[in-house]
């Protein structure tokens, strides 16, 4: 039986319009804040209660800068755009309850193409409790862009910066470290394998874990919940978007303080341990510099450790010291570094 060719919609076919509507269309509201999304010059937001603040912030996705279409699904690359913005509002122990997503477009797009990433998009918006409020499309002749801004709310006297660090204070992460890293580094293995033979099928089995990490990662709305039940206020906070390392250094730079982490207390899954020793390189080095985790570094005052009702979703790594002391790594062989704030040069470089 002969395969059925796939649906190909030109977008001209639609125009801006008709585009914008066919995306959007039947977009049903939970937020009871989003008094009017799509349909008008600008989305109409009840204001927050006189204890609250907003909060806003806007990422963009650049094809080729920060996706590679050859192994990202549309749908995941949909889910993404949302979560990433959706971990900033966790960062600052807040909320997110709305979005606006555009697009730049290639001309190699069709309608059903972008019908995938709105699929990811919405699935994401039903995830995380926020609204799709309004958003634009535009051309581009280089490829695909997604810009996702993202409102949220918090209590005024709730939120937190990345400068409230105070030394003692426990320096924690929630769940593990380096994982999607190790899910890019499986795929952009297997975009090479494929560019060498075509005919070679990558083995991914006993990787699920670490490509999900990378392809859909889960802003942590979940450990915000935990810190609202348990009554527990960070002291500093910041989401690990470019690695461990430089996140530890923005939160010690902003507080001025300077802190100690545990190289034996990084939380690493087992599958990405396996990827790192794969890659030839030590774990560690996926934690520190891997990024794209999202998952929230914090401060603690040590009195509060006990309040966490679910202690099992954190992990303390660390200590914040006198600004005096450096920023410092004790490693696994009992001997103390200087933490690099490298990034993703410290996976290239090596």
């Amino acid at each position: 039986m002969a395969e059925e060719k796939a649906k190909y919609t030109d977008i001209s076919t639609l125009g801006e319009f008709g585009l914008i509507k066919h995306l959007t269309e039947k977009l049903e509201y939970i937020q009871p804040s989003s008094l009017k999304g799509v349909g008008d010059d600008a989305a109409v937001i009840a204001p927050p209660a006189q204890d609250e603040v907003i909060l806003f912030s806007t990422d963009m996705l650049a094809e080729n800068i920060h996706f590679d279409l050859t192994y990202t699904p549309l749908r995941h690359l949909g889910y993404k755009a949302v979560a990433v913005n959706v971990s900033d509002m966790c960062a600052m122990n807040g909320r997110a309850s709305q979005v606006v997503v555009s697009l730049a477009i290639s001309n190699q797009f069709s309608v059903e193409a972008l019908d995938e990433i709105y699929k990811g998009i919405r699935f994401a918006c039903q995830e995380f409790g926020v609204d799709l409020v309004g958003g634009d499309t535009t051309s581009s002749r280089s490829g695909l862009v997604i810009n996702v801004s993202v409102i949220g709310i918090a209590k005024k006297d709730e939120v937190v910066y990345r400068s409230g660090a105070n030394v003692g204070d426990y320096l924690c992460v929630s769940g593990d470290l380096g994982s999607a890293y190790a899910g890019l580094f499986l795929l952009e293995r297997a975009k090479k394998t494929f560019e060498k033979d075509p005919a070679e099928k990558p083995d991914m089995q006993g990787y699920g874990y670490v490509l999900q990490r990378q392809l859909m990662p889960q802003a942590r709305i979940d450990i915000i919940e935990l810190f609202h039940l348990s009554g527990v206020i960070p002291t500093s906070m910041i989401d690990i978007s470019d690695g461990l390392s430089s996140e530890v250094h923005h939160i010690c730079r902003s507080s001025e303080v300077g802190c100690l982490v545990d190289e034996n207390k990084i939380p690493v899954n087992e599958e990405t341990a396996k990827v790192a020793l794969e890659a030839g390189v030590s774990p560690t080095v996926f934690a520190l510099n891997g990024g794209e985790d999202y998952e929230l570094l914090f401060t603690l005052n040590p009195g509060d450790l006990n309040k966490i009702k679910d202690p099992t979703k954190i992990t303390v790594i660390g200590e914040i010291m006198p600004a005096k002391d450096g920023i410092k790594l004790a490693g696994r062989d009992s001997k103390i570094y200087e933490l690099k704030s490298t990034g993703w040069d410290g996976l290239t470089a090596k």
